[in-house]
């Protein structure tokens, strides 16, 4: 299995759920993060704004699923056709054991 930690603009974050969901992916996470890229925060005026709002998705998925996954999260997560400073980021990570709280079973 593989954790997906996709950080990506707010107002994505619906357009991306979505886009999961009709790929199959239901089981989501979704967190509200600060944070900044390469681009180091934004500066309008006089004022620099270093700590952008962004969402993280947290979805865990069969090893098999990466590429669709990843695809299916870049396509609704850019900005424009070519994409945009600031649409985000994907990490992915092996996960070694997943656990079913209400049933205390280990999944597979």
């Amino acid at each position: 299995m593989l954790m997906i930690r996709a950080i990506i603009r707010p107002d994505k974050s619906s357009k991306v759920l979505n886009a999961l969901f009709e790929a199959g992916y239901v089981a989501v996470t979704k967190i509200p993060v600060v944070g900044r890229g390469k681009q180091r925060g934004i500066k309008i005026g006089d004022v620099t704004y270093d700590e952008l709002p962004k969402e993280m998705l947290l979805i865990v998925i069969k090893d098999e699923d990466k590429d669709f996954a990843v695809t299916t999260i870049i396509e609704a997560a850019r900005t424009e056709p070519k994409g945009a400073f600031g649409d985000g980021k994907i990490f992915i990570t092996p996960v070694e054991e997943a656990y079913t709280i209400s049933r205390g079973t280990k999944e597979l």
